[in-house]
């Protein structure tokens, strides 16, 4: 099995499959990770708090969101504050509910890829 580029493993990831062989099923439903792939034996989730980055990147999104619809309310509408936080939180609760699982298939991508670095550098060593 060849390895895969950075560009492929984040490419699977993103279309909910191992980063390492493509093989589907990297969540058990639609929050929850699997544990490991069924075809080349990939542990998602390697230890307790190894998803500490995926939190970081769904949460800098979100507050990206969040900060681009305030400008976009502020300047391109006359709604009152209330108004605005009436229609701007169901909007950014929603965008994070969405942006969670690319962003845990994104960090599964990235500790699969850093890890493959540290073993190359481990065998050189």
């Amino acid at each position: 099995m060849h390895e895969p580029t950075v560009a492929e493993a984040l490419t699977r990831a993103l279309k909910r499959c191992c980063p390492r062989c493509g093989a589907e099923g990297l969540f058990a439903s639609r929050f929850r990770l699997g544990e490991r792939c069924g075809q080349c034996d990939l542990v998602f989730r390697k230890e307790a708090g190894a998803m500490t980055g995926q939190m970081y990147l769904s949460a800098v999104v979100t507050e990206l969101f969040a900060g681009a619809l305030v400008l976009l309310l502020w300047f391109f509408t006359d709604l009152s504050t209330p108004q605005a936080l009436a229609l701007g939180l169901p909007l950014v609760v929603g965008f994070s509910y969405l942006v969670l699982p690319p962003s845990m298939a994104i960090w599964v991508a990235v500790e699969f890829l850093s890890d493959r670095v540290g073993e190359r550098a481990d065998r050189r060593a």
